[in-house]
């Protein structure tokens, strides 16, 4: 070996090592972050990417336009209490669990589904029922885990602020029935 392959080499090595790695990143300082559960006060899409009907989408004109140019799922004009929260906190806009591509799970999730109550049965089939909103948090939890590590998912979960808005839709279900 020449003695500038094996320099070229040495120099590679040496960067490879010393460039800091991407897993287990320390969160930043003074970091919270903001879990959203509940109904169509909160939900922000995720209905969207489930099979329902229309009755349980806001993926049309007029939601959301008078903020947003484009329809976002919210069941608003514009911004939803927890944007409102995550904007008085600094953070980012929290975004929805679904479709479930997102990276930035560091800053919160939101949960959300438009028509939820309380109880499993509350429009079964319809919606994302509370039981798995929080089966959905176990599973930010688990890709958060080669991020941050044990240690800093935990600190994460511990200091994060967790909403939940539920219930109203558990009588109007009973109702209808």
């Amino acid at each position: 070996m020449t003695r500038l392959s094996f320099l070229t080499c040495f120099l590679v090595l040496c960067s490879i090592l010393l460039i800091p790695s991407q897993s287990h990143r320390p969160l930043p300082k003074r970091h919270v972050a903001l879990f959203i559960f509940g109904d169509s006060q909160f939900d922000a899409g995720n209905n969207n990417y489930i099979n329902t009907t229309a009755e349980f989408k806001e993926n049309f004109y007029p939601y959301s336009e008078s903020f947003f140019t484009y329809p976002t799922g919210r069941p608003s004009y514009g911004r939803l209490v927890p944007d409102f929260i995550a904007e008085y906190a600094k953070l980012h806009l929290i975004s929805t669990f679904l479709p479930s591509f997102n990276n930035k799970f560091i800053y919160g999730v939101n949960f959300a589904s438009r028509g939820v109550g309380a109880l499993v049965e509350t429009y079964q089939g319809f919606v994302i029922d509370l039981k798995t909103q929080v089966s959905y948090f176990r599973i930010v939890e688990k890709q958060l885990k080669p991020k941050l590590g044990d240690s800093g998912t935990k600190t994460l979960s511990s200091e994060a602020v967790y909403l939940f808005n539920t219930c109203s839709n558990d009588y109007f279900f009973l109702l209808l029935r």
